[in-house]
């Protein structure tokens, strides 16, 4: 068991390691705690040793005696000989100073005394508690090794040690007792004839390290790592509080997790257990309920995913570049040497024909400025030189990245925009890296955290890998639960029912509609909301969105006349087609719709059509958001809107053919869950406005994104709210339109189908159902996520791992993959969630199958 810092600084720590230590007692186990020094004392031995006056110095070693007898009084303890002798020797250091010594040899000696002064106290606690203890130097148990290419540097301040498993160790601490307490950090230099073997450091993470060496050489059921939070996460909790609890990896995924930037463990700590196979378990000292994460040798069978995005910072990349490179012999050993003869460690490597880049991991590597600075000036000598710093390396950790990389077009686009200096893919199949300017880190890593949920590549949804999230564990104190579908409980036997007598079958609930609905019209600053009817055209779904006071957006006559059918005439219209030809356009202006335009071509060329009309104007703002690449509906790449620098073009077209430009629009994408969004759309519509003259609207488009997996981030509606508000404050004198679609009725839709057939092909599980993309496109089109359950078995454990196909003649007919699902049946009802927009408007007779009929609850 080893307690970090936070966890041996008080007196109420060190009650809880008590009961803990009791706990493992009463199941049987012997007991080896392992200890890091007090919260800030490893820092003030650092501070001491760099101090170059001898009255500092002594009176830093009395501060740091001062924090221990402080604790002792709390614990109405009385200073106990071990711990007397730890500050008696740490005072006569802090005399002598380095003469006798040497600076690096004194140094480790100074800093040991952290971890030997804070075990001496714990020891003396636990015992007075009743849970005797003996205290162990770990110096005489852990014996360093000497490694090539080691300079005295790292020999003394970042040893590592044999961890072969020892049976004579096992056996003197089983006559000595039950319960043990030794430090973390520290080791005894290896046996050398005619040498004092000195005290040497594990360097960074070396308590953790220090317990996995223990956990080795004793062969021990586990190692319990014990910290102040309840295990690794798929992102640094503190940047990202939605991150969720990984609650089993096996060694190889917990280490290039570790590496690459989760702080709560060292990844040197893991590979003393891989041979021996001790699992090891990392918990809250403070909530020793929560169950943690368990790492250990076993693979469990599970779908290619991200498992965690990690970030580290104070990275230095090393660019290398010469002509002479390509091609010539022993060029990179001759590079190479220079790292080598430096002491330096490279981490990421890039290579062209001309260019050689590394990075320099400060974890790995004892770096200070200095030290770049002689490096770069010996390999000046071969090549040209840039270090560039400081750099972050933002890593993507997970089995089967290669497979994923259909997933991740999203997060690419994101560092699209990005000055991204090096990208790296590890061999083993479990890393992709960036290396991007360091301040970009901290607004990028939450925002990639998102764009992998939304995209199925991190896999929230399996629930016995992935944990609740930082902010529902340690957030507000309680656990937000989550409104359940209405399909999940209310409305389960009725679908049963619909299913029972005729499938595939969507099935729309008409109260979540309305609930949708009304919450948007909250939105205070937007003066009119219009429906983007090519979500879902059912007639009764047009009445009930009317019936809430909403508007329709339409993209063709036939949107039009289906609207025209269904609702009053006092719903206002809006007609927004692309590329449609002059009879739509004409027909359109006879109605009520007020008709949009986003090319030069209409006016150019039918500009009798539009003579002395108001019309609205589509804007393409130059960029493009959205969950996938083909829902994005801005920038060059995409077809829609004019570009901004055709607009002065656009008006005089206008003026020629007296065309007032009564509002602009602009929609740049859908799914976007960032509520600022459509604020800084409105300023750019406003500012634009301001240039024309004859506005009165402004249209922000539509977008809201609809979280599909589990632990995604929800829109804030009461956010978007706040900067709408603020906004149109600034340009009060334009109304505001918005035109949702998914939002309102992609979660009051369902389609059931029922299991046709079942198929293993090699490690895959095919599960068949009677309908496939001919009824749902978007997972074959969008790469769309959607819940899938089995309703027939909801509450059996999910047990199988299924490809969830259709019966349609494609290999894309794939309504989702690696899902875990109840081992099922042939005719067990399955409902595909979230399919109330763009389900059946998509849907064809491909195959000359049936697609799907609807069904209405209200």
């Amino acid at each position: 068991m080893k307690f970090g810092g936070t966890s041996v600084a008080t007196l109420p720590r060190w009650q809880n390691i008590r009961e803990l230590v009791a706990s493992r007692r009463a199941e049987g186990a012997r007991v080896l705690v392992v200890v890091s020094a007090l919260t800030g004392i490893t820092d003030a031995l650092k501070q001491l040793c760099g101090e170059g006056d001898r009255a500092k110095r002594m009176a830093a070693a009395d501060a740091i005696a001062q924090r221990h007898y402080d604790l002792l009084a709390h614990m109405q303890l009385e200073t106990p000989p071990t711990l007397a002798e730890r500050l008696r020797t740490l005072a006569e250091l802090a005399d002598k100073g380095p003469a006798e010594l040497g600076e690096l040899a004194w140094s480790a000696q100074v800093q040991a005394h952290g971890e030997l002064m804070s075990s001496a106290l714990g020891a003396a606690f636990l015992s007075h508690s009743g849970v005797p203890t003996e205290w162990v130097d770990a110096r005489e148990c852990l014996s360093a090794i000497a490694l090539p290419n080691q300079n005295e540097r790292t020999r003394l301040l970042s040893a590592m040690v044999d961890a072969r498993p020892d049976p004579a160790l096992n056996a003197r601490l089983a006559e000595r007792g039950e319960v043990f307490i030794t430090q973390g950090f520290i080791a005894r230099e290896a046996d050398v004839e005619g040498s004092r073997r000195r005290t040497v450091l594990l360097g960074r993470g070396g308590s953790d390290t220090s317990a996995s060496y223990f956990g080795a050489l004793l062969k021990a059921a586990r190692v319990e790592i014990w910290t102040d939070v309840a295990g690794m996460f798929t992102a640094n909790p503190r940047q990202v509080p939605g991150a969720r609890l990984l609650q089993k990896l096996d060694y190889e995924e917990a280490q290039e997790i570790a590496s690459t930037g989760a702080k709560v463990l060292h990844p040197r700590c893991l590979s003393p257990l891989r041979e021996p196979r001790v699992p090891l378990l990392i918990k809250d000292t403070n909530r020793p309920e929560l169950e943690g994460t368990v790492i250990g040798p076993e693979v469990r069978e599970h779908a290619p995913s991200v498992k965690a995005i990690s970030a580290r910072k104070g990275i230095t990349l090393v660019s290398m570049e010469s002509v002479g490179m390509w091609q010539q012999v022993g060029f990179l050993a001759d590079v190479f040497a220079q790292f080598k003869q430096h002491g330096l460690s490279v981490d990421l490597i890039g290579s062209a024909e001309t260019n050689v880049t590394v990075s320099l991991d400060p974890t790995e590597n004892l770096l200070d400025s200095d030290a770049v600075a002689a490096l770069a000036a010996d390999l000046a000598k071969v090549c040209r030189v840039k270090v560039i710093a400081p750099c972050a390396a933002i890593t993507l950790v997970g089995r089967g990245m290669r497979s994923m990389l259909h997933t991740l077009s999203g997060v690419l686009a994101e560092f699209g925009q990005l000055r991204v200096h090096l990208i790296s893919q590890s061999s083993n199949n479990l890393n992709l890296t960036f290396v991007v300017d360091e301040s970009v880190v901290d607004e990028l890593l939450p925002h990639l955290h998102e764009l992998l949920i939304a995209a199925g590549a991190l896999r929230t949804d399996d629930s016995a890998l992935f944990g609740p999230s930082w902010q529902a564990l340690y957030g507000s104190g309680e656990t937000p639960v989550a409104a359940s579908a209405w399909w999940r409980e209310a409305e389960r036997e009725r679908l049963l029912a619909i299913a029972a007598e005729a499938t595939p079958r969507y099935v729309y609930h008409l109260p979540t509609v309305r609930a949708q609905a009304r919450e948007l019209k909250t939105l205070a600053a937007v003066d009119r909301l219009h429906y983007a009817v090519k979500a879902n055209t059912h007639p009764a779904i047009l009445k009930a969105i009317a019936e809430e006071g909403f508007g329709f957006e339409c993209v063709s006559p036939g949107e039009l006349k289906a609207v025209m059918a269904a609702v009053p005439e006092s719903a206002p219209l809006l007609f927004t087609p692309n590329f449609a030809p002059r009879e739509d356009y004409a027909w359109a202006l006879t109605t009520r719709a007020t008709v949009s335009l986003d090319s030069l071509y209409p006016l150019e060329h039918w500009g009798d059509t539009f003579r002395g009309r108001e019309i609205v104007l589509r804007l393409d703002l130059g960029r493009g958001l959205g969950h996938h690449e083909k829902v994005r509906t801005g920038g060059s790449g995409s077809k829609f809107g004019l570009p901004v620098e055709q607009l002065d073009a656009f008006l005089r077209l206008a003026d020629r053919h007296g065309v007032t430009v009564r509002g602009l629009h602009a929609h740049l994408g859908s799914g976007i869950l960032d509520a600022g969004h459509w604020g800084e759309v409105y300023a750019q519509l406003a500012s634009l406005a301001e240039r024309i003259g004859s506005v009165a609207f402004l249209d922000i488009g539509g977008g809201l994104g609809v979280p599909s997996h589990p632990g995604e981030a929800r829109l804030d509606i009461a956010a978007l709210d706040k900067v709408l508000r603020e906004v149109k404050a600034a340009y009060p004198h334009y109304q505001l339109w918005m035109e949702p679609g998914r939002y309102l009725v992609a979660d009051a839709g369902v389609l059931l189908a029922k299991v046709t057939q079942q198929k293993g092909k090699g490690a895959l599980r095919y599960l068949g159902v009677d309908t496939g993309m001919n009824s749902l496109i978007r997972p074959a089109l969008y790469d769309a996520w959607h819940e899938i359950v089995n309703l027939s078995r909801l509450d059996e454990p999910a047990t199988a791992l299924y490809q969830v196909v259709g019966p349609i003649c494609e290999s894309g007919d794939v309504l989702g993959s690696d899902r875990r699902l109840p081992e099922a049946s042939e005719g067990d009802v399955v409902l595909i969630a979230q399919a109330g927009a763009y389900g059946k408007v998509m849907s064809s007779p491909y195959n000359l199958r049936d697609d799907a009929g609807e069904v209405i609850l209200d």
